[in-house]
């Protein structure tokens, strides 16, 4: 490949796959100025946000079950892939070949391992080793998918390179200092955590599905009435949560779509509908913005996935929550049922196995599941009175915001997953998963009552890509699925008189510590679930290890 023009444009992230179904394919890209992008003969023109320059490109006629390598180009101008790339080449794979469905998972990946330092004893990056582990596999062995279950960035916890960033554009002195302030940052944060060699492609050729958790935003985000109440109050923060909405729509949420999705989105529409690439769409963005922090049914981040004999339904449990203590939900009524509806099709279309995904475990270690129940009831309680502001505290301070912590919401998700289960929508698949991250830890736990199901139902938690679990957080956890801890937090519910759940489930494996990756292995009926670890901080060779290999069916 030639020498690129200086004057010619340039590809600055990506190309990441996104959406894949057997006939069809987006490919999304930033690059350093206005024109068409080109790929597998189709075309797009870019639209343009606050001075950077994007473009979703979508491929469709292809044949199911195919595997298709593509290139980009910008304005007739190959850029990828790269000149001398070490990597096979990038290509689109549809769903419907033989073999079993393979779906990478996890969360958590603050920013790059080439821009956090070792000082901070971080383990090598699972995301990074496990894109030389498949680059190294046959094709017929690659994921077909994978899942980023939330914090892609880290908005208030920055690398010393970004720090010095913001420092250059405004005083961070001022709140809110070292943490993400508009999109331009944003902007540069997305930069830092993509641009890796390693990632760059499994992101090019592994089509990927992401929701965000509270990191991308801050962190806590919409614990409570009380937390947003005091965060709306800042001077700061309008700016913070408009940029942090508008660089996830253009980031991640935008590749989540289908094409029929794209050709019913309004805001995708209006955005396209702009006269010119060059026009800024940053004002229909914000706008767009505003209307989903301040009314969340106006905006539905989440969405489905079909795979085949396996389906996904991704739900947005951060920026949709109802926050009135006496009717806290984690979702509103109109966005579970339509969370509801999405499971039910999916049984009556006769999958094998439903997978919900949402950034935070469904399922938590029995003692914090209690003390969450337990802090719940309190706050409600004694709303406005002294007993519920020492709630209100601790619940903050211990990031007591889970599904336990929206105890109606966990009991409305357990119904609809037992309903799935028992087959009351037609016949229930082989197993109903949810997949999670946040916790900084694994494990596998699985709901053993009600008995006489005929799906086997579990809880899958993979965190984090590339982070720590301080030594507190280890020993909580660790602590936290004994039968002491457990007898101690349902005591503790009880003297509160917290209601009690119908559901109970028994840790499968874990706690595990570390960088992770997992995976799900779908054929036919038959399921495993699949980890693998990095080894210790400072190690700069370290391979994924795996560490375990479970059936989760019957079949």
């Amino acid at each position: 490949m030639p020498h690129p023009d200086p004057s010619a444009p340039a590809l600055l992230l990506g190309p990441l796959l996104r959406h894949v179904d057997p006939v069809s394919a987006t490919i999304w890209v930033e690059v350093d100025r206005p024109c068409e992008v080109t790929v597998l003969d189709r075309r797009a023109r870019t639209f343009s946000v606050a001075g950077h320059h994007y473009a979703l490109v979508v491929v469709e006629d292809l044949e199911p079950g195919s595997t298709t390598p593509y290139e980009v180009h910008l304005d007739g101008v190959r850029v990828w892939p790269p000149e001398g790339s070490a990597f096979p080449p990038s290509r689109i794979r549809t769903a419907g070949g033989p073999g079993p469905f393979r779906l990478a998972f996890g969360s958590c990946r603050y920013a790059s391992p080439r821009t956090v330092h070792r000082s901070e004893g971080v383990p090598p990056d699972a995301l990074d080793r496990y894109a030389v582990h498949v680059a190294e596999l046959p094709e017929d062995r690659w994921p077909d998918a994978l899942v980023l279950l939330g914090d892609q960035v880290y908005a208030d916890e920055i690398t010393d390179s970004m720090r010095e960033q913001f420092a250059a554009r405004r005083d961070l002195d001022v709140a809110p200092g070292a943490q993400a302030a508009d999109f331009e940052e944003y902007s540069r944060l997305y930069a830092e955590s993509w641009t890796d060699a390693e990632v760059r492609w499994l992101l090019s050729t592994i089509p990927s599905s992401m929701i965000f958790d509270d990191h991308e935003m801050i962190d806590d985000w919409n614990t409570s009435a009380a937390w947003r109440a005091e965060v709306t109050g800042q001077g700061w923060w309008a700016e913070r949560i408009s940029g942090g909405l508008v660089s996830y729509w253009v980031y991640q949420h935008l590749g989540n779509l289908s094409p029929q999705e794209l050709a019913e989105n309004e805001t995708w529409q209006a955005v396209q509908a702009l006269p010119d690439g060059r026009v800024d769409a940053e004002p229909l963005l914000r706008d767009m913005a505003r209307r989903a922090d301040a009314e969340p049914a106006g905006v539905r981040w989440s969405y489905v996935r079909h795979w085949g004999d396996a389906r996904m339904v991704m739900v947005d449990s951060r920026a949709g929550r109802v926050l009135e203590e006496p009717a806290r939900r984690m979702l509103d009524d109109a966005e579970f049922e339509w969370v509801e509806a999405a499971m039910r099709r999916a049984v009556e279309d006769g999958v094998e196995h439903l997978v919900v995904g949402t950034s935070l475990p469904w399922l938590l270690p029995h003692a914090i599941h209690s003390i969450e129940r337990w802090n719940e009831t309190l706050a409600v309680r004694h709303h406005g009175r002294r007993r519920g502001r020492l709630a209100e505290k601790l619940r903050q301070a211990a990031d007591l915001e889970h599904w336990a912590a929206f105890g109606d919401s966990f009991e409305r998700l357990g119904r609809a997953l037992l309903a799935v289960a028992r087959g009351e929508h037609g016949r229930a698949p082989a197993t109903a998963l949810v997949l999670s991250g946040d916790v900084h830890h694994a494990y596998a736990a699985e709901l053993v009552r009600p008995g006489g199901l005929t799906s086997r139902m579990h809880q899958l938690t993979v965190s984090p890509l590339h982070n720590q679990a301080p030594h507190p957080i280890r020993v909580g956890f660790r602590i936290g699925w004994s039968r002491s801890a457990r007898r101690f937090g349902e005591r503790l519910a009880r003297l509160v008189r917290a209601a009690p759940s119908q559901l109970q489930w028994e840790k499968q494996a874990g706690p595990f510590f570390g960088n992770q990756v997992g995976e799900l292995v779908l054929d036919g009926r038959e399921a495993r679930f699949v980890l693998s670890v990095t080894g210790e901080a400072g190690v700069d060779d370290a391979r994924l290890v795996q560490v375990l290999d479970m059936p989760l069916s019957d079949a």
